[in-house]
């Protein structure tokens, strides 16, 4: 599996752009820094068409925690690399039905068993 860099595009099942931010500084790739634990999660999510505010339909605003695609053998200053299976749910109505995954990873050269 690929790691992800901070440069990932990570969507909501609608299309929704998912905000990445990196929070560790010693490992890059392609000078891009590589994501770990929890950078995934709590994330806004923006331009996701999904909403019907008179039906109750809210769009997908936030990543919820990451189910699958952390790294269990590599870690970063103690926790898990993010790989390009990274799955988690939204807060998209209702919570915890859609999902956010990777579109790119950012990078082609790194890779790790899950």
């Amino acid at each position: 599996m690929l790691w992800l860099t901070e440069d990932a595009r990570l969507r909501c099942d609608h299309g929704g752009h998912v905000a990445i931010a990196a929070t560790q500084n010693l490992v890059r790739i392609e000078k891009r820094r590589a994501l770990v634990r929890p950078n995934p999660e709590g994330r806004a999510i923006a331009a996701c068409p999904n909403a019907n505010p008179l039906a109750g339909i809210l769009p997908c605003l936030h990543t919820l925690e990451v189910r699958e695609g952390y790294s269990t053998l590599v870690r970063i200053e103690g926790q898990p690399v993010c790989l390009q299976s990274v799955l988690g749910y939204t807060d998209g109505s209702p919570p915890r039905v859609a999902n956010y995954k990777v579109a790119d990873p950012a990078q082609v050269f790194v890779e790790a068993d899950a």
